[in-house]
């Protein structure tokens, strides 16, 4: 049995490894803002406080702080995502430091959207293209500021993760009541590549990556064959038996999302993101192929 700490764990990713650990008998603390159950531990995410002391009897600590990308990139927001993640990290490294015992790995948020809009070029951890835009500078601070401060005791792991499909949260419920309502035709041109990762698969390569000790450094969290928005909704609007889907032009998306406070890149971006590492190091998927993977999120 092990002890797992995730901060920033009550959110959609957190429940997802909080249920997959605790399944297999691990004890598992979040750190939250808003605890309300034995097992939540309070933190600001930015200032070292009695938190601290639980990382004392943590072998793994895993941190998912940040506030969501799904909203306007105004600058109250631009500063609130840049904060959370800049803040939570610089915390969590300093308090590592503080511990006799400190935890054995630490597994760090990143995004697969630190690699630039790709339709052709796959994106490998080594050979990826990193851009210069708002959504690819936080990621690359939010790295820079993960291995800056150095850790001797304790291995550090950052998670390049793309869109997690799971029944609970993220992409997935939008997609799905899009596609309920006649509207689950393609976005835009409909090629751009959308890398995913169905939410069993996203625990069990971290527990891979905790597991395999000689691993350390930046991992991409995605299938290894991307799949396309337009075959992303084909597959939801086949899974869920509805034969037609209005398709949504660019113009379209941009004018909704404003709409609707997010931003149109969360639709247009093409994510072109292969797990190389991963499959290197001996990684199995279990839900690799699209349909599949909705199906048993859907049934």
């Amino acid at each position: 049995m092990k002890t797992i700490t995730i901060a920033g764990g009550s959110g959609f990713l957190g429940q997802i490894l909080e249920r997959y650990f605790s399944k297999k008998g691990n004890e598992v603390y979040i750190l939250t803002r808003d605890p309300k159950r034995d097992n939540d531990i309070y933190w600001n995410a930015k200032d070292l406080d009695q938190w601290t002391t639980i990382l004392e009897q943590t072998d793994i600590l895993i941190n998912l702080t940040g506030k969501s990308v799904d909203c306007r990139y105004n600058e109250v927001n631009k500063k609130l995502i840049y904060d959370s993640r800049i803040d939570s990290t610089h915390a969590l490294g300093l308090a590592i430091n503080l511990c006799d015992q400190p935890p054995e790995v630490w597994l760090n948020s990143s995004t697969a959207t630190i690699y630039k809009h790709s339709l052709e070029k796959e994106m490998t951890e080594q050979n990826g293209d990193i851009g210069n835009d708002f959504s690819m500078n936080i990621a690359k601070s939010w790295e820079q500021t993960f291995y800056e401060i150095t850790n001797p005791k304790t291995r550090k792991i950052a998670l390049r993760t793309s869109i997690v499909m799971g029944k609970k949260g993220g992409a997935f419920r939008p997609l799905k009541y899009l596609v309920r309502f006649g509207l689950g035709g393609k976005q835009a041109s409909g090629n751009q590549k959308v890398s995913w990762i169905h939410e069993l698969d996203f625990a069990r390569a971290i527990e891979f990556l905790i597991e395999s000790k000689q691993l350390e450094g930046q991992f991409n969290l995605s299938v290894p064959n991307p799949t396309t928005n337009k075959t992303l909704m084909k597959g939801f609007r086949k899974v869920m038996r509805i034969p037609v889907g209005i398709s949504h032009p660019e113009w379209l998306i941009r004018f909704g999302a404003k709409l609707i406070g997010t931003e149109p890149e969360l639709v247009l971006k093409s994510r072109n993101v292969v797990p190389k590492r991963l499959l290197d190091n001996g990684f199995k998927f279990i839900h690799s192929d699209i349909e599949i993977a909705l199906d048993d999120l859907l049934n």
